[in-house]
């Protein structure tokens, strides 16, 4: 008989979410040729209470680029969270572009929900001929199954969306799409998020890099 218990589960859903993030779709012009921008805006739009996701969100897309060698900024540290708030588009293109950014990479947080569920202390797996007709195999079969103590857990979706904007032409250059399962901690999500989309930015030919690709890419 093979016995799942509620530890051995616990390790096995560790281990499955050391990668937490996926990307679901991706978007670019036809025939869209590398890009180079001299300064890139990385600018999160997530809501009041999440503000240190963003600024984390923001940070790891920054920390992300820069080894391409390419010039970023965060607008959690460039702009007030409501300076752009009441503006027309020329004016905020214009406050844009006095700061000399000609790119914006936008990460948005589309959606996120929390479920709740029960784990079964230990749960059997096991033909149900090789226990039926015996008493006593069928008997502690079924108590471990039917007494054994389980527990309740809790699991947080992420829905992304991350678009890549030329400021001069005002063209979409690429737009992804993403879902972030059960991250460890904010800080964790932020890393992956920013080396996956980065990643696949320049495995796209989005961006031109300005240096050579870091190790690991």
């Amino acid at each position: 008989m093979k016995q799942i218990t509620s530890l051995t589960l616990t390790l096995l859903l560790v281990f499955a979410s050391c990668n937490t993030s996926r990307i679901t779709s991706t978007w670019k012009p036809k025939d869209l040729q590398p890009r180079k921008f001299s300064k890139i805006l990385v600018l999160g739009l997530v809501q009041e209470k999440d503000r240190v996701l963003r600024e984390q969100m923001e940070h790891h897309l920054l920390s992300s680029l820069q080894p391409y060698g390419y010039n970023v900024v965060c607008a959690c540290e460039e702009y007030d969270p409501k300076t752009f708030e009441g503006l027309t588009e020329k004016e905020a293109l214009a406050k844009l572009a006095d700061s000399g950014i000609d790119a914006v990479l936008t990460v948005v947080l589309l959606d996120k929900t929390k479920e709740r569920y029960y784990i079964p202390g230990r749960i059997v797996y096991s033909p149900y001929a090789r226990y039926r007709d015996h008493f006593w195999n069928y008997y502690i079969t079924m108590y471990d199954r039917i007494y054994s103590p389980g527990y309740y857990a809790s699991e947080t979706k992420y829905f992304w969306e991350s678009n890549l904007y030329a400021m001069q032409t005002k063209e979409l250059l690429y737009s992804v799409q993403t879902h972030s399962f059960n991250p460890s901690s904010t800080e964790s999500l932020a890393r992956e998020y920013g080396q996956l989309i980065v990643k696949n930015i320049m495995k796209n030919n989005i961006l031109q890099p300005q240096a050579s690709a870091p190790r690991g890419f």
